[in-house]
């Protein structure tokens, strides 16, 4: 994506040192830790991260989806079209579900009503958000399944969902989750439990209705692999934490972290030389039951010293459209 079609004035989404934890048995799970970023509308932005980073806590904190307890929504605000999601009466936040913003989880089985006919779940929204009659409902949810690539969609609105294949049942789910054409969808690694064929499949249709409906994405994912033909602006997680934010040509060309460098240089690449070996990163990701003090990456980080030990970087524009939180110059190695 070029820069260009990265610079928006119309802010849709705006969140502000978002804290989330989770009191267990074991301890307090820091699981997101003064998150904040921006969303355009029309705008595509991918949120990349290892397993346990804090990806999806966030985007459910920020519908209140989150089980409290043990869950708990510390600090932060979420402001979207003017209004903190945190704060609305939850009244008025069913009416933001699934209406304004909507979500796509990971795996469609579990998240559909195995009871329930895919019809059924997918007019569930319509009766609820529209006010459009019976016959109305039936023919928008026919055309919603023809727009997600379904063949002969008015005979399978009888049909429940262990009758469609995995990819297909992710049709449904983004179908369901278009019924009311949000501002706002949330793509919570839609791909991951689908072999790499259907993977293209759908994200071509997400890039297709994202131009043909207008609507903002955020796409979570662990796979950098899939980030550069989809989004314009990249968010990497670590820890619960942002650790790069930057435009996706600029993250792929010039990564400024340690973490995002060390990503990229363990993804395959057809441009690698056959004797250059993919890198891993050394160490474990940290406890999140420890309350994170420094620079959480700095026991695996190659240039890491005594400040990024004991004191947490703030993310900080280093570039236009380029933010980092790092002590370090990783194109030096020398202190920032």
């Amino acid at each position: 994506m070029s820069e260009g079609s990265g610079l928006r004035d119309n802010l849709l989404l705006s969140v502000d040192d978002l804290r989330t934890r989770f009191h267990t048995p074991e301890g307090t799970v820091y699981a997101v830790n003064g998150v904040s970023y921006s969303l355009h509308e029309g705008e595509t932005l991918a949120v990349v991260g290892e397993s346990g980073c804090g990806k999806t806590v966030s985007m459910l904190s920020i519908l209140r989806l989150i089980p409290i307890p043990p869950g708990e929504i510390v600090s932060g605000t979420a402001l979207f079209r003017g209004r903190d999601l945190l704060k609305l009466p939850e009244a008025e936040m069913e009416q933001v579900r699934g209406k304004e913003i909507a979500m796509v989880f990971q795996d469609p089985m579990t998240s559909l009503n195995p009871v329930l006919t895919i019809g059924k779940q997918i007019t569930e929204s319509l009766r609820r958000h529209t006010a459009l009659d019976k016959m109305a409902i039936n023919d928008r949810t026919v055309e919603l399944l023809e727009i997600v690539g379904m063949a002969d969609p008015r005979r399978r609105l009888g049909d429940y969902p262990h009758q469609f294949s995995g990819g297909m049942r992710q049709r449904v789910m983004i179908a369901m989750q278009l019924a009311c054409t949000p501002s706002i969808l949330i793509a919570d690694e839609p791909t991951t439990a689908l072999d790499v064929t259907i993977q293209a499949q759908i994200m071509e249709l997400v890039i297709r209705l994202r131009e043909e409906v207008g609507m903002a994405i955020i796409w979570i994912t662990h796979n950098l692999g899939v980030v550069a033909g989809l989004a314009e602006r990249v968010i990497v997680m670590y820890a619960g934490l942002i650790v790069e934010e930057a435009l996706v040509d600029a993250l792929y060309e010039d990564p400024r972290h340690p973490y995002t460098a060390a990503l990229l240089a363990a993804l395959p690449r057809v441009d690698r030389r056959r004797d250059r070996r993919l890198k891993s990163i050394p160490g474990s990701p940290p406890n999140l039951v420890v309350e994170p003090h420094g620079c959480p990456f700095a026991p695996r980080c190659e240039f890491a010293m005594e400040r990024c030990r004991s004191e947490t970087p703030r993310l900080e524009l280093i570039a236009p459209r380029h933010k980092i939180a790092c002590w370090i110059d990783v194109e030096t190695g020398a202190p920032r």
